[in-house]
């Protein structure tokens, strides 16, 4: 199996490489038995039967039916019970209603994997729930892993297992499919056959009861026949356990998402902006976006895409040249290009120069490059190896329409020629993607399918080869976030003050209020550092007349309610007072307004506020509660008219300096904000830095349901010229922690920040790894010595390498439900230089309750106890994790790391397999497990 993270094993092999995964029972069985078989005509029993027998897969079908003594010429058994060898796969196909009796029978025997085909659960109604919470029960008490119900199966058409009850087997290939329907499995089977797209898997997931999403991203990001990943999906189920799996895997494999339900009406808008303005197909797509996924909105392109990224090196950009015999053409993939987002690249003068030399006078001298309807292959060929080495272009389309000069054939000949000549260089150099759309019917059929054989996606027309190039881009800026390194944020303990912000909201709930009033609503952004205009209140003329005099005029005045949220909509603002006389009136004029309009109980008072000139620009800040990912954050153009622009960009927490920058990347008003018509860019790091501290306030203080920031004043210029005028907060109503929403991505783990000392009396904070990390591992890895590497890799590795931007990232940033990395920071207190002079990792196994750890110590602070330190705090994290076992693969020659282990308890033995030395302990008892 491949090894998606680099070196996250630090002392040796990856035990998911030699130990059986347990979804292979499935994917992978030895002995199948069919519950349910039968020889009645178009049954499913018969089907799948027959399917298995039909089509070798190198194990043993044993039929299931207590009515009769054979099933198409195959010993038939009355029961699972009765089976003459250990059960590897179960398919189930009897009536709902017997399902869990024979799942609790399965168990009981041993089996490892069921498929459950029968329909009739949840989605029947509460009969079907029911029977669904029965078979969950059995499984809960047992290790079998269970795909369905309501399902057409699995296929693995590498081995040629067919588990379905589908009228074809899939052709073999590279293409994992993963599909909720099972009537578009068919469509997309019978599709595949007549298009030549083959699969590593094929496979129905159905009702998702136990193996869900993240279960088989995982297995085929671990399998490697599977290049890539492609899924029709109708819901997320388990949030967490998509981003998690999604994530990791999208770093290697592509996943090509189409999601239905694009079009369905958004959730009922809630108190706040965020509410109205987010809907849950758009925190699909930005939850897409953070997991590296790209989602797409036909069939079409889903394979297409699969099959484009399988063959293409990905663009670093959105500039693409397009190169046509036909002006047409050309026109139209310029009009999809920059419909979508794209771009036309800008021929450099280079270029313009070189092409004049081989092409008419007449051709078009920019882009799209227009080389005449008389171009002949050779035109072609020298035209396409100008253009490709264009510095300004990030993707090559090449149009060819058959007209009574031009040779398909010859013209797909030469441009072959060219690419395998120089496709190696232009990836690694340019990373220049190469797309051709032949024009045409039996004509160009032959061309065609010489430019396949070169690795070139050949599209019947332009304008979808200029989709394809823009969902590529897409890909490629997607996944540059989650390698991009973020900057730290600065000044965090000077400037969070955590505990005020959660006196306030406890002091509000002690209240049975869920709504914040607008002064505690600021004094809660204050904490986090988001800076506010300063409030006071008041509670009658008088005083709102000598605070208004204390502030100095102009004042605003607004509502003071502890239940009104939107203040406007009820004349609880009034703006520019100049005088006391004018605050008295105004005071005056909210209160009758009020009053009359909702009633007098919703009156306390009004704030007093200074008059802000809106010399800038208004922006909203928000989140709001998403049912299957939780909190969602807003950002976007704000003010009044928020609702009606509807310029915003959805997010999900934590976000980091980089992900809060791609955030403000999505919107219209982000092009202001970097400086428009002469007026200077507002402090766009200060802002970056505004949403990462707004997304700590959203993680920590877990019981704000809404919150907006609106307007959030920025004025240009690079001194952190950012104000909150306004805020609203609303709170969840739940009476315990357990029922709030949870997070879809594990936030930092604080609760494992410690703080310890070296035998030397050194102070040091030992605390998980951050993305921000980077610039101190390539530090850390400059420290260890040749020994310490060998002892850590099992191999010597080049510096090079193990501080390539690349593998730090994924270190770095890492899932945190996954794996836990610990660093010891020391920090100089004279220079305040830091550095990490430590690393213990622990690595969770996909699908299983164990994980792998590992140390290393720089050389300069070995001796110092602080391996034991690490160790000792892995161990608890395991515990706290509540796993069940906890291993590690050490050299023979590390007889320091072995005396650790056996130090702190761990069962250390050699393993001759595998010519290692293996640590390992059980954390929990079975019961405990």
């Amino acid at each position: 199996m491949q090894k998606l993270i680099p070196s996250t094993i630090e002392a040796g092999a990856d035990l998911r490489q030699r130990n059986r995964h347990p979804l292979d029972a499935i994917f992978a069985p030895k002995t199948v038995a069919i519950i349910g078989a039968t020889e009645k005509p178009d049954s499913v029993g018969r089907t799948v039967l027959w399917n298995l027998i039909s089509n070798p897969f190198g194990g043993t079908v044993f039929p299931v039916n207590p009515k009769r003594s054979s099933v198409l010429g195959i010993k038939a058994y009355p029961n699972i019970a009765t089976v003459p060898e250990p059960v590897d796969l179960a398919v189930v196909v009897t009536p709902a209603v017997t399902v869990p009796g024979i799942i609790r029978e399965c168990a009981a025997v041993g089996v490892k994997g069921t498929i459950i085909i029968s329909a009739g659960f949840k989605e029947t109604g509460a009969a079907g729930i029911e029977l669904e919470q029965q078979i969950l029960a059995v499984q809960a008490s047992s290790k079998m892993r269970i795909i369905g119900p309501n399902c057409l199966g699995i296929m693995s058409p590498i081995t040629g297992l067919n588990a379905t009850f589908a009228p074809h087997t899939a052709l073999p290939g590279s293409v994992g499919f993963i599909s909720q329907s099972g009537a578009l499995c068919t469509s997309i089977l019978d599709w595949s056959r007549r298009e030549n797209v083959g699969f590593s898997a094929f496979i129905s997931i159905g009702s998702m009861l136990d193996v869900n999403w993240g279960d088989l991203i995982d297995y085929l990001g671990d399998d490697p026949h599977t290049k890539s990943i492609v899924i029709y999906m109708e819901s997320i189920g388990d949030a967490r356990s998509f981003l998690s799996a999604a994530r990791e895997v999208a770093l290697t494999k592509p996943i090509i998402v189409i999601k239905a339900g694009r079009t369905t009406a958004a959730a009922q808008a809630a108190a706040s902006h965020t509410g109205a303005l987010s809907s849950r197909d758009e925190v699909l797509d930005a939850a897409f976006r953070r997991c590296g996924v790209l989602r797409v909105n036909s069939i079409d392109d889903l394979f297409n895409m699969a099959e484009v990224l399988a063959k293409q090196p990905r663009p670093k950009g959105k500039r693409l040249t397009i190169l046509t015999n036909a002006g047409g053409p050309g026109v139209i993939a310029t009009d999809a290009l920059i419909a979508q987002g794209g771009e036309l690249a800008e021929l450099a003068p280079d270029t313009i120069a070189a092409l004049n030399q081989i092409l008419p006078p007449q051709w078009s001298h920019h882009n799209p490059i227009d080389i005449l309807g008389d171009a002949e292959p050779d035109r072609y060929a020298k035209a396409l190896e100008i253009a490709a080495q264009d510095p300004n272009s990030d993707g090559l389309l090449v149009i060819l329409t058959p007209q009574s000069m031009t040779d398909p054939t010859q013209t797909a000949e030469r441009l072959k020629s060219y690419i395998d000549k120089n496709q190696q260089a232009i990836a690694s150099k340019i990373g220049m993607p190469i797309l051709a759309s032949w024009m045409g019917g039996a004509d160009i059929a032959t061309g065609e399918k010489i430019l396949n054989c070169a690795h070139v996606s050949t599209f019947a027309f332009p304008d979808t080869a200029a989709r394809v190039f823009n969902y590529m881009w897409q890909y490629s800026y997607n996944l540059r976030g989650l390698y991009e390194t973020p900057t730290l944020l600065a000044g965090d303990s000077g400037i969070l003050h955590r505990a005020g912000a959660e006196e306030i909201i406890y002091k509000a709930r002690q209240q049975h209020r869920t709504i914040l009033t607008e002064w505690e609503s600021k004094q809660l952004l204050a904490a986090y550092g988001i800076p506010t205009v300063e409030t006071y209140i008041a509670t009658n003329i008088e005083e709102a007349v000598a605070l208004a005099e204390a502030i100095a005029y102009p004042v605003v005045l607004k509502l003071f309610s502890e239940t009104m949220t939107h203040k406007t909509d009820v004349g609880g603002v009034q703006l520019n007072l100049h005088d006391a006389d004018a605050v008295r009136s105004a005071y005056q004029a909210i209160k009758s307004a009020v009053c009359e309009k909702v009633g007098a109980e919703h009156f306390i008072g009004v704030t007093v506020q200074p008059m802000i000139s809106l010399d800038g620009y208004e922006l909203i800040i928000g989140s709001s509660i998403d049912p299957q990912f939780g909190p969602v954050l807003l950002f976007g153009t704000g003010g009044q008219l928020v609702e009606v622009f509807r310029d915003r960009a959805l997010a999900l927490p934590p976000l980091n300096s980089t992900l809060a920058r791609r955030m403000m990347e999505q919107t219209q008003i982000y092009q202001a904000l970097k400086g428009v018509r002469g007026r200077p860019s507002v402090d766009l790091a200060s802002l970056e830095q505004l949403l990462v501290r707004f997304s700590q306030l959203i993680i920590e203080q877990r019981w704000i349901k809404e919150i907006d920031i609106n307007p959030l004043l920025a004025k240009p210029g690079q001194d952190n010229n950012f104000i909150a005028l306004d805020a609203r907060v609303v709170l969840h109503e739940s009476t315990t922690t357990d029922e709030l929403p949870k997070l879809a991505i594990r936030p930092y783990p604080t609760q494992y920040v410690s703080y310890w000392q070296l035998k030397d009396g050194t102070n040091v904070t030992i605390r998980p790894i951050r993305p921000e990390d980077e610039p101190l591992m390539i530090q850390f890895h400059h420290s260890l010595s040749e020994e310490s590497v060998y002892l850590r890799y099992a191999h010597v590795t080049k510096l090079s390498y193990r501080t390539s931007h690349e593998r730090l990232t994924r270190i770095c940033f890492i899932d945190y439900d996954r794996e836990i990395a610990l660093v010891t920071e020391y920090e100089d207190p004279q220079t305040q230089v830091r550095q990490i002079i430590g690393v213990g990792r622990l690595s969770k196994l996909h699908q299983s309750n164990e994980a792998e750890f590992a140390l290393v110590v720089s050389d300069r602070y070995q001796g110092q106890g602080l391996g034991t330190q690490l160790l000792q705090q892995l161990l608890q994290i395991g515990r706290d994790e509540k796993l069940s076992r906890m291993t590690a693969d050490i050299l023979p020659d590390n007889i320091a790391m072995q005396h650790l282990c056996k130090k702190l308890g761990l069962h250390v033995f050699c393993d001759s397999q595998e010519a290692m030395v293996k640590a390992e302990i059980e954390l929990q008892t079975k019961s405990e497990a």
